[in-house]
Formats: structure tokens, sequence, C-alpha cells
């Protein structure tokens, strides 16, 4: 079914419609289709990972009960085109940002916000934001208000209220509607000197107020910390939608004082086009599809939560936290909302943290001299743990060190670290293993762990969002992360072959079965064919 909204704005623009003559995603020129929300969503829909939804669905929980069906069985994101209690052309896509249903390629929605191949491995993806954190940033580039698509409604003083969108009910014993599950919160030091985008859950209070997580171990906090210590409200803007690879870049752990519109920049190889916000200094992406600006308190005023969260658990949590209070909100010509219901994994929650902290891993590691191929937070551990692969000759690279030290420096320069800290389990392995690849993982793991040896514990300040603390642990926000050594003897010093097809069965034995799989006939000319 066609959205008749869809009528009012140029093909272009509408998700599910990319014009004649443009490029296919994944081709050289893939950019010109995936610069804002509505053309990666197009994107998504030409490659089979979007699914219209015609008939009218509730923002009050059905919205998100359907996308946590699709995610859970690993369907095409639902693009739902008419929705109850607004008015006709608003409308919502649900899991943006989570594994796609393209056979093969699970990566394929992050991979396109970031402008890369939807065939992107995650060791490559991993790779490019790890080579994009220690390169040159390339900050956004500020464009004209004056047609802008997220100017083409503003509302100001009491018009500017929440009322007339399509806030969700996300999870059944929330605390109330959530505003931002998936949008971007602009916020930046007193002085200027750090600007920072990033994905932190919003709650509704009424049409002018909101409230939300704003943790001390996160940027956001600590940005928020130092308006707090000035006695003044912090200037904020929301963001739905705009460049799909802002809200990846928020949900990801850039480096403290690193500008994520920066960081994204030099991803994407080109500026985030973004304009000034109404009522302060801020800047959003200019196709951005809503945006909400105004202060927040420099106190805790309000009660946030419960929220169901991204380790699966619907706890009953509630704290003080600071209020948001909305002078301006602007939005495009039908707005699309974009919906991320965490819970139990995998959804938008895992993936693009897990890449970033992949990333940022992988950079400490290398900055400290260690060689390391990869790494990666196994998404339907959700994120807990954090596997790190290593080259088989790295024994050669650090002449005189064995596996217990090499392990204990890797443990070193991530207790060291704030995102070496963000996983309370971390693994050491080989890189004959994938750690993207379930099968290969749960094997190694199982076969190459000790029970209870080859490990060490580092004790220092933990997130308060693992259940697997204790409570003492929790509320005092320091514990334990394990590091285990899994590596196995070098080549050549006791290391078995892998018992399989490749690893104990000759060359030209594996020649003739895969040539008989294939039917050619080197298979019939074969000795014993």
């Amino acid at each position: 079914m066609t959205d008749t909204a869809d009528s009012k704005i140029p093909d272009s623009d509408r998700p599910g419609s990319v014009t004649r003559g443009s490029v296919t995603p994944g081709s050289s020129t893939r950019d010109s289709v995936t610069r804002d929300f509505r053309s990666y969503l197009a994107a998504l829909e030409e490659l089979g990972d979007l699914q219209r939804v015609s008939r009218v669905i509730d923002p009050d929980l059905e919205a998100s009960a359907v996308t946590r069906r699709s995610t859970e069985n690993g369907r095409p994101a639902p693009f739902f085109e008419h929705l109850k209690g607004v008015e006709e052309g608003f409308r919502m896509v649900g899991a943006p940002g989570a594994l796609s249903s393209i056979p093969g390629h699970p990566l394929a929605r992050i991979s396109l916000s970031l402008g890369l191949p939807h065939t992107t491995t995650a060791a490559e993806l991993v790779e490019r934001l790890a080579r994009a954190g220690t390169g040159e940033l390339l900050p956004p580039r500020r464009v004209p208000s004056a047609g802008a698509p997220c100017k083409q409604h503003v509302l100001t003083g009491e018009d500017a209220g929440l009322d007339r969108f399509p806030i969700p009910v996300v999870h059944q014993g929330d605390g109330g509607p959530y505003v931002n599950t998936w949008g971007v919160v602009v916020a930046r030091t007193p002085d200027g000197r750090w600007t920072n985008w990033a994905i932190s859950r919003i709650m509704q209070i009424d049409g002018r107020h909101m409230t939300g997580l704003v943790l001390p171990g996160q940027h956001l906090g600590m940005i928020w910390r130092e308006w707090e210590a000035i006695g003044e409200p912090m200037p904020y803007a929301v963001f739905q939608g705009g460049d799909p690879g802002a809200a990846v870049v928020g949900g990801m752990t850039v480096p403290t004082e690193v500008d994520e519109g920066a960081y994204l920049g030099a991803v994407l190889g080109r500026p985030v086009d973004v304009v000034k916000c109404e009522t302060n200094d801020l800047e959003v992406p200019a196709s951005a599809e809503v945006v909400i600006e105004g202060r927040l308190s420099a106190t805790r005023d309000a009660v946030e939560g419960p929220f169901a969260e991204f380790h699966g658990w619907a706890l009953p949590e509630t704290s003080p936290q600071p209020l948001f209070g909305i002078d301006a909100i602007t939005y495009r010509d039908d707005p699309i909302w974009p919906l991320a219901p965490a819970g139990r994994p995998v959804d938008d929650s895992h993936v693009a943290p897990a890449a970033g902290i992949s990333a940022e891993v992988v950079s400490e590691l290398r900055k400290a001299g260690l060689p390391v191929t990869s790494a990666w937070l196994p998404l339907r551990a959700a994120c807990f743990w954090t596997v790190i692969t290593v080259p088989s000759d790295w024994h050669d690279l650090l002449p005189g060190m064995d596996t217990a030290r090499f392990v204990h420096r890797i443990g070193e320069v991530l207790n060291g670290t704030r995102v070496g800290r963000l996983s309370p389990v971390v693994y050491v392995l080989d890189d004959d293993v994938d750690p993207a690849n379930d099968s290969d993982l749960l094997w190694a793991l199982a076969t190459r762990v000790h029970p209870s040896l080859r490990q060490e514990q580092w004790h220092g300040p933990i997130m308060p969002w693992y259940p697997c603390f204790t409570e003492e642990e929790l509320h005092g926000g320091w514990g334990a992360v394990v590091v285990h050594d899994a590596l196995l003897p070098a080549e050549g010093h006791g290391r078995a072959p892998q018992a399989t097809f490749e690893g104990v069965f000759p060359a030209d034995l594996r020649a003739r079965v895969l040539a008989a799989e294939a039917g050619t006939p080197e298979a019939e000319a074969a000795p014993g064919a």
C-alpha cells in the first residue's frame, strides 16, 4: 500500500522510493543514496530489509510489540505508515539500527548507515571505525537554515509541545512514553570545547517536559556536571533521524572529548551538514526529521524510569534525573520517528555499541604497541563480553613474552581506559576464530578457556547496568573485570590442527570432494571418483 502522504515530497526523499537512475547500495556512489534518514530507508527497502505496515498502528505499545517481533525473528524493519492519535502523514520506523534480515549480511543496517557496503563484515567494520578514530577528524559543516528540511515546521513557546507527535510507550511497565530510543542528544561544555552526540533514553513527563538518564560515567553526564557546577541549566537538542550514521555513532563509545559529529565525518569521508538550533547555539543535522531543543535543569528534579534495557531485563528501577524543559520543536513535512525498543539481544541497543567499543579497544591496544587482529562484543551476550583476537605470529612480534605476560599486558592497558572496563569479561583468543561467528566463538570458549586458571581480575569502576554484579558492587560502582588467557601454543610447539574439512584432510582429496560437489570434469577423472 502506498503512503498517500508521500505525494507531498519528492520521490528521492521518500522511504521506499529510489529514483530511476540512482545507484544501488554497495556501489561506489552509494553515499548519494544514504545521505539522510529517508534515503537510508529507501536503500533498506530496495534490499528487501524494510517492510511497510499499512494498517493503523498505536504508538502505545503496539508499534514496539511489532518491532520486537521483527528483531526477535530476523525480519525486515517495520515501517508504520499510519499511526493512531496523530495527524495523517506522521510515520514511524522500528529497529533502524538492529541486525539486518538480509541473508549472510547481518550488519547491513549499521554498515549502510556509515556509508559502507551492506556486505561489510564485523572485522571490516571494526577496522574502518578504528582507523577513523586515529585519523584526522572532519567536523560538521554549518549550512544556511533557510530551506533546511528540519526547519519546514517551527514551533516555539506554548506551541512547542510533544502532544502532536507519536511518542511511543515502549514496554509495559515503563515509567511513561519514551521520546528518545534512537534519537541523539546534543550537549556542549560551558566553555564550548567539546560537543557530544549521544543516545540516551528520555521519558516524557507532559507535553512540555521530559527527563532521562544522565549518568556520571557517560559523556552526557560529564558535560552536565560542568553546568551543574556553575549552577546553570544546560542547553540541549534532541534530534530524530538526520544523517543515518548520527544515531550509530551516538550509540558508540567515542573517546572522551572527541566530537561525534567530527568522528562521523571521518568515517563517512565527508562533513555532516548541520544547522543552528532556533533557541540556542547547538547544531543539528539539516535533514533531521524532528528536533527538540531546550534547557536541562542543573539539579535532579524528576524521577525517571523504569525502562526495560539492553541487558534483557525489565527491572523496576527508577532514579532522580534532571528535567528537560522544551523551548522549541522543528520538524520535516510528514516526519518519520525512529523506534528502538531495547530488550533481550539482539536489537539496536547492542549493534552500534558492539562496533564502537570493539573499535576503541583495538585502537587502545595497538596504541600500546600490542599486536591485535580485531575485537568484538558478541551481540547475543548483550555486549557483556569483549573478545580480542591476536595474530598467530604474535610470539615473533613480542619475542620472549609468554601468553600469561601478553594477556596481563592486555589487561593492564584495558584497565587503564574507560572503554576497557565496559565489559565485565574479556577473552583473548587466536585469530583462527571469528569472534562475530557464534559457532566459532562457542567452540573456542568451551575448548580453550580453563575453568579456573589462566585468568586475572582487574578491580575498578564499573557501569551500573550489569545485573551480573552484586547489589553492593552496583551501588558502589566498583567491581572486577576478568581477563581470560585462552591463547594456544605457538605453531610448531604443540598446537594441534583443527579437526575440520580444511584441517585434517589432504589437499588433493579436498579438491576432489569440492569438484564432485560442483559436478566438474575433474571429479570424473580424479582417482577414486
